[in-house]
């Protein structure tokens, strides 16, 4: 089993600066690819970020240029500097891991608001 544990959501005006970190811990052998996603109501989740093992990143076009995806592998964390924030990225926002253990398997973390107000 292996637990995702955000930290960092909170409120922002728009234009403000926010970090999400995540720390995975449990069994495996590696992580293969981290990622943030957010949700709002009755819209489904989307990728926001994410980034490989090896550092290869892909973002959501409409965060281009405003946020930053960084992954520790030694510390098994990813985080996702965010600025320019705008109230469009306003959502909750979960941490992704695929990892390996014999076989590839999927975790979400729990989840942590991110509000930007106008």
């Amino acid at each position: 089993q292996v637990q995702l544990v955000e930290s960092g959501g909170g409120w922002v005006q728009a234009g403000g600066s926010l970090r999400l970190s995540c720390a995975a811990s449990g069994r495996f052998s590696s992580i293969n690819y981290m990622a943030w996603y957010r949700q709002v109501p009755g819209k489904q989740r989307e990728l926001v970020a994410g980034i490989t093992g090896g550092g290869t990143t892909n973002y959501l076009d409409s965060v281009k240029g405003r946020f930053t995806i960084s992954r520790d592998n030694a510390k098994n964390t990813v985080s996702l500097q965010m600025v320019s924030l705008k109230p469009e990225d306003t959502a909750v926002y979960y941490c992704n891991a695929i990892v390996v253990y014999g076989a590839m398997y999927n975790y979400w973390g729990q989840g942590t608001q991110v509000t930007v107000s106008s």
